[in-house]
């Protein structure tokens, strides 16, 4: 009894201990969240000030009826020096307020798009946060009267909540970080041989559990790269875990490495739904998914080939997509310089 009791408060203290993790991870998150509602907040501003575009446009009316008027007096034989300044100014400052009032409609345009965009992503956030949110409270209110056996599998399904609000989070700051000049890395010379193993060990399992044929074409000498050993694993897990992700089962995702002069390429191939010609321009910008990925095997926030692409630029290398279409796979190419 006294075992069991002890492997009962073993397994509490594990979840509470994610449920701590996962707390941290959610004030990272509100902080990201304030910065959206910042840039929103600043959306709305601008929209406010576009609002003068209606005294603009009736104040040029005003104007237009005053030189149409002026028109009229240059029908007279004679006119002064100082009406003939006074028409010539009229008429320049009419034909300056036309240019106002069509800049001021197109910053409300502007404006308006901006707006959107950013209700759309605060939404999408809110939304992909709030996922892992359910399952986690409904486990917790059942811990306390849980049977012991069933223990073991409530902490993993905690476990592997937390694990995905972490990456959403991860993304998010690091998205956060490249786009205010904050990303540091820790580079040393690393063997990428290594780190290819580690990703591929780190997303092996998930390669399986949706039934995919994955192989690996690797060289056997090692290949030295000035980098940060995390993050280049973290630009191999986020493709490969994308090529798995959007693959249906049954298909097929092939990692091949060489090597020429100074530079590594990496090609990561898939055969599973493909990009969009009008969606492949724009893969790499921030919370950008095409419209066949979205709810595909739980399709996330559109962040994680921004984090690559980042992540890759800061290693001095260069990230490429290509596809055929819907449908067709795709292809990601990653290049780096080889350390001297």
């Amino acid at each position: 009894m006294n075992e069991a009791n002890g492997k009962n408060e073993q397994v509490m203290a594990t979840a509470a201990r994610e449920l701590f993790l996962l707390g941290q991870k959610t004030v990272e998150a509100r902080a990201v969240l304030a910065a959206l509602q910042k840039e929103l907040n600043d959306a709305n501003t601008q929209l406010a000030d576009s609002q003068q575009v209606e005294q603009l446009i009736e104040a040029n009316q005003q104007l237009v009826l005053a030189i149409l008027l002026a028109q009229s007096d240059a029908e007279k034989p004679k006119r002064s020096m100082e009406e003939q300044q006074r028409y010539l100014e009229m008429r320049e400052a009419n034909e300056q307020l036309v240019l106002a009032v069509l800049s001021a409609q197109h910053l409300q345009a502007s404006a308006e798009h901006s707006l959107a965009e950013q209700r759309n992503i605060l939404t999408l956030v809110a939304h992909e946060l709030r996922n892992p949110l359910t399952p986690i409270s409904m486990i917790a209110g059942r811990l306390v009267r849980v049977p012991r056996e069933e223990l073991p599998r409530m902490q993993a399904l905690i476990e592997s909540q937390v694990q995905h609000m972490s990456r959403l989070v991860d993304d998010l700051l690091d998205v956060s970080r490249a786009s205010t000049g904050k990303l540091r890395l820790d580079c040393r010379s690393v063997d990428m041989v290594q780190i290819i193993h580690q990703a591929i060990d780190v997303c092996s399992p998930l390669m399986t559990a949706h039934h995919l044929h994955f192989t690996a074409e690797l060289p056997e000498c090692s290949l030295a790269v000035n980098g940060d050993p995390v993050r280049l694993t973290q630009i191999l897990g986020n493709l490969l875990g994308n090529a798995a992700k959007y693959t249906p089962a049954g298909g097929t995702v092939t990692l091949s490495v060489t090597a020429e002069a100074d530079l590594l390429e990496m090609s990561i191939c898939d055969s599973g739904i493909g990009i969009s010609a009008k969606a492949l321009p724009f893969i790499f910008e921030p919370f950008v998914q095409d419209v066949h990925a979205v709810g595909f095997n739980g399709a996330g926030l559109g962040i994680g080939l921004t984090v690559v692409r980042e992540l890759v630029e800061a290693h001095d290398g260069t990230v490429i997509g290509m596809s055929d279409g819907d449908g067709k796979g795709s292809t990601f190419i990653v290049t780096l310089p080889l350390a001297v």
